[in-house]
């Protein structure tokens, strides 16, 4: 992969990438207290993050990429509110080998969908009456690289 550029449409060292439409296919907020905080705490919330990446073939070189972002915000035992968001993206690619396809689908297209996702997990936060919370940046190319690099590991029984 060579050069990348900006906006909907893309060129990969030969490979066309073209975003067709962005779009929150689910979300869910609970906040089981409101925003009040346990016993009179100061704030100070603990964050778990979890993010996946999945595809669905829609049409021969459509693809659906879904960005899911789950936070959960705990004070102590205490659940402040959770969040998922399920963010979807119908891109068109062409030209792309199998390996391609996978970062693409594992790096570059969560990379487009995450700010989207960014702005719906702050506003449903904003909007339970909670302080603004930011997720930060996450570099999908890094995450994909790391993914790529561990073997799986067979063999092992819980």
């Amino acid at each position: 992969m060579n050069e990348i550029r900006t906006g909907p449409e893309a060129n990969i060292g030969g490979v066309q990438v073209s975003l067709q439409s962005v779009y929150l296919k689910d979300c869910s907020y609970e906040s089981p207290n409101g925003p009040r905080l346990p016993s009179n705490q100061s704030w100070e919330p603990k964050f778990q993050l979890n993010m996946n990446t999945t595809a669905e073939e829609l049409a021969a070189d459509v693809r659906e990429v879904l960005l899911t972002i789950t936070l959960e915000a705990k004070q102590g035992e205490a659940t402040l509110y959770l969040v998922e968001v399920k963010q979807a993206g119908v891109f068109s690619i062409s030209g792309a080998s199998v390996e391609d396809l996978k970062r693409l689908i594992g790096s570059f297209c969560p990379s487009v969908l995450f700010p989207y996702a960014r702005e719906a997990v702050s506003e449903l936060i904003v909007k339970g009456g909670f302080p603004s919370f930011l997720l930060p940046l996450v570099n999908f190319d890094a995450l994909f690289a790391q993914a790529s690099e561990t073997p799986p590991q067979a063999g092992l029984v819980n």
